[in-house]
């Protein structure tokens, strides 16, 4: 086994450390998401946390980790008579993000439990990080129904596992841990609210802070026995303080004038539900034993409001994570009361006991205040792609859409939005299983044994049932699809009122996206050329930052426009080939610049049409005349077209319908 890099040894990241101290101190805590870019010490400090834990005593030979002081009684392996246990190491359980169903929660032999009538139960990752470290790496990635499971037996402190009237349950209590990259996409708001406290990470910009993390992460790499080694006294200071900090919490007083303070601020930042509050009132409580005192100060609950608030009051997937903390002084100090607070909280020992989180998610870097009105939408005469720029204006107001769908069947990642073969849904018949039975079709399993009992030499009332008869239900669900863009940045969109409807609807698409757990592609033309803003991802907050920027001006080069959304299609087909796509134009269908403009549009979106992909067109034309165009298009995509009003949810109600139609 390697060894791990040692949590005392990380360069900075005060406030990851803290949160996940506050979380070893008190589990009730719930957890930490831990949000930031690629290689700022997310994993490491999350592994190295699990070697600061203090050792668990378990009950000898029982696979779930069982308390011998309180075993559970509804253990699978019990029960247990309370005795002395054996000590062993809290673990760290690592979630991968292609695990499926039963690898999470374990697994039943259905077919013992038919025919034998015992429940043979293969316990999962559950049953292995009970009284430890669950940590998911990529935690936005992973599928949202292994979301679900995994949080429900966060909040519930069990697992339960369901096969057709089979049930087994144990204890699976954890301390959860997720890391993720907001550029590939967010987690649902509801998904993100079940986790106790959030930090957002980055690279630290100080020379003398890089320059140390380097030193340090080489000295490990050339010998890591010899660095841990440097580093085992102030490990053993921090297992010592957590230790102490957790003797201490059962003492901490949480007054009447700190619980004031918590229902305050959560009802300043109007923060949906009463999680927020619990939450705030456990990790203040925590901060307090952290720091060694027995009563909760102000200072306590500022910081505890900076880690558990940020994730809680965003409104849409665009918003950024963070706290006014202006706002926040100001509550605090027209609720503070009998002057709880004065006294500071102590700012020693490792994580930065006192220290302050980022308050402030990513920066506004200006492009999405207010800009300079772009004119009017005539054609510059120039071909280049600069010619004629004007600058970027802001989107509308975005609004619920129709359904997009793309027609069929598929056998995409999980989703919201097309119809497809899925694990979890609505049964539509039953098969054969292959490989390993993982839902039960009870009615055609009885239906496939029943002809054979008499041969079987069945004489009790129980089925005789083989593994030949059983049968797996087959579902229907529904898919994520890749929403690919095609923008139209010409000088003809380019009128300000027009290209602000433009963006507004197509922010709309994206939020539709982000709900329905699509990936997101945008490709955008204008001038002499097409260019991928935007490749697919699974983060719409970087498409609609890509938009958000989009200038405009130059001719129409749709042609390019369609040959450039094409071959990303046909990457993309490469990298994800069950991941159907939907081709979204968004133009007035005009074709100028180089020879033949209108033919070679013609003849581009034929291929989508010969290849069978779904596409919408939306059509941006104004104006008391209008040349239809953007339908001719739509026709020879095999797609429809809709107006700009029509994509509103209360505008049309056959649009789906339409979609499928001509794409099929």
């Amino acid at each position: 086994m390697s060894t791990p890099f040692p949590f005392t040894a990380v360069v900075g990241q005060d406030d990851l450390r803290l949160a996940l101290l506050l979380n070893a101190v008190s589990p009730a805590v719930g957890g930490v998401l831990v949000r930031g870019e690629k290689g700022t010490a997310k994993s490491t400090a999350v592994r190295a946390l699990s070697a600061l834990l203090p050792e668990v005593p378990v009950v000898a030979g029982c696979r779930f980790s069982c308390d011998p002081a309180k075993p559970d009684p509804a253990c699978p392996d019990g029960p247990h008579e309370a005795g002395n246990g054996v000590e062993r190491p809290a673990r760290m359980v690592e979630l991968p993000v292609g695990a499926s169903e039963d690898r999470l929660v374990g697994s039943l032999d259905i077919e013992r439990a038919l025919a034998e009538g015992v429940k043979s139960f293969e316990p999962g990752l559950l049953a292995d990080a009970h009284r430890g470290i669950l940590y998911v790496d990529e935690v936005n990635l992973l599928h949202d129904h292994l979301v679900d499971l995994l949080l429900d037996a966060a909040a519930m402190g069990a697992s339960y596992v369901e096969r057709e009237g089979v049930s087994v349950r144990h204890a699976s209590k954890f301390l959860l841990v997720g890391t993720m990259n907001p550029e590939e996409g967010e987690l649902r708001p509801q998904l993100l609210d079940r986790f106790g406290l959030t930090v957002e990470v980055a690279a630290s910009r100080e020379p003398d802070q890089r320059v140390e993390v380097v030193r340090r992460r080489l000295a490990y790499d050339d010998d890591p026995g010899a660095f841990t080694a440097r580093w085992a006294d102030e490990e053993v200071s921090v297992r010592q303080r957590i230790a102490g900090a957790r003797e201490l919490l059962p003492s901490v007083r949480l007054g009447d004038g700190a619980l004031r303070q918590i229902a305050a601020t959560c009802a300043a930042f109007e923060v949906d539900g009463m999680r927020a509050d619990i939450v705030m009132a456990r990790t203040a409580t925590a901060l307090a034993a952290w720091a060694g005192r027995t009563e909760v100060l102000a200072e306590d609950v500022r910081q505890a409001a900076l880690l558990a608030l940020p994730h809680r009051r965003r409104r849409n997937p665009f918003d950024a994570p963070g706290l006014d903390e202006d706002k926040l002084d100001e509550t605090l100090e027209e609720f503070s009361g009998d002057g709880e607070g004065d006294e500071d909280p102590d700012p020693d020992g490792p994580g930065g006991g006192g220290g302050q989180p980022p308050s402030e998610g990513p920066q506004d870097d200006g492009s999405s205040g207010a800009q300079p009105e772009a004119g009017d939408g005539g054609e510059p005469q120039a071909g280049g792609a600069g010619a004629g720029e004007q600058s970027a204006v802001r989107a509308a107001e975005p609004f619920r859409t129709k359904v997009l769908s793309v027609p069929g069947l598929g056998d995409g990642a999980a989703g919201r939005r097309s119809r497809a073969r899925t694990e979890h849904g609505r049964t539509t018949g039953a098969r054969r299983p292959r490989g390993a039975l993982t839902k039960l079709h009870l009615a055609a399993t009885v239906q496939a044994a029943a002809p054979h009992q008499r041969a079987r030499g069945r004489s009790g009332p129980g089925l005789v049932v083989r593994r030949d008869d059983l049968r797996q239900a087959t579902r229907e669900g529904r898919e994520g699809n890749l929403v690919l863009f095609v923008v139209d940045a010409s000088g003809s969109m380019a009128a300000r009122q027009r290209m602000s409807a433009v963006k507004g609807a197509v922010l709309s698409l994206l939020l539709d996206a982000y709900q329905r757990r699509d990936k997101v592609g945008l490709v955008t033309f204008r001038g002499s050329a097409a260019d991928v803003a935007l490749p697919p991802t699974s983060s719409v907050d970087a498409a609609a930052a890509r938009l958000e920027t989009l200038p405009t001006g130059g001719r129409t080069p749709l042609a390019a426009g369609l040959l450039k959304a094409h071959d990303v299609l046909r990457v993309e087909r490469l990298r994800d080939p069950a991941r159907r796509a939907l081709v979204v134009v968004v133009t007035d269908g005009r074709a100028t610049g180089g020879p033949e403009p209108v033919a070679l549009a013609s003849r581009a979106a034929r291929l989508f049409a010969a290849e069978g992909v779904a596409s919408v067109v939306v059509d941006c034309e104004s104006g008391p005349v209008r040349l239809g165009l953007a339908g001719q298009l739509a026709g020879e995509l095999g797609g429809t077209a809709v107006t700009l009003d029509e994509l509103r949810a209360d505008s049309i109600a056959g649009l789906v319908k339409d979609v499928q139609r001509r794409a099929a």
